[in-house]
């Protein structure tokens, strides 16, 4: 049930992108990796959901992502690709399916693709939250950043990675007052800076 919420709180975060239709999303494959490919009927199948993808809204959404993350490493090149779609929320949906996976073998190849511009905050965010749930440590500074978004949602869906990842939350609530998140990120930052030394947060 957590995963669900998580999920539709992530579509509705980048619902106002759905609004805007881009012409052209670019290369829809990404083979960044000796993935297992595809039977050619699962292939097709896999084309279909994607072309699919940005014309899904809500719930729709979410199962379509719970669907590629279930078909896994044969979707792996299509899910990279649309990571570089113009559209935000087409992005992120591909992001959350990949970070759904757990598979950290897909940390190599995220790091590869150009980083979202400063100006897509929610997406340079969402690429954090998948690298982390990947795996990737060094996100951590990234998503205690995203704590002091100015947005709830925001700040819930960082926290809530950062949670997952560390079983930790320092107090933080992203309901609480400035003073009390502001008080709760210096303790984040704190964790941080005590264990970032550490091996077993080398990525």
């Amino acid at each position: 049930m957590r995963t669900l919420l998580i999920s539709l709180s992530l579509v509705a975060l980048f619902a106002p992108s759905c609004m805007t239709v881009d012409q052209g999303s670019g290369n829809t494959q990404a083979n960044l990796g000796p993935w297992v490919a595809a039977s050619p009927s699962l292939q097709r199948k896999i084309e279909s959901q994607a072309e699919r993808l940005p014309w899904t809204h809500g719930i729709d959404r979410v199962e379509l992502i719970q669907w590629f993350a279930g078909v896994g490493e044969p979707a792996y090149g299509t899910l990279l690709g649309l990571v570089l779609d113009p559209r935000t929320d087409v992005a992120g949906a591909a992001l959350a399916a990949l970070g759904a996976t757990r598979d950290s073998r897909l940390v190599e190849p995220l790091r590869l693709l150009p980083w979202p511009p400063a100006s897509n905050l929610d997406l340079a965010l969402e690429r954090a939250r998948t690298l982390l749930r990947l795996g990737d440590w060094s996100m951590v500074p990234v998503l205690m950043e995203g704590l002091a978004d100015k947005r709830l949602m925001t700040r819930a869906l960082c926290s809530q990675a950062l949670f997952e990842a560390t079983h930790e939350r320092f107090g933080f609530d992203p309901n609480g007052s400035p003073v009390e998140r502001a008080s709760a990120v210096d303790r984040w930052q704190g964790w941080w800076f005590a264990r970032s030394g550490d091996s077993l947060l080398d990525s």
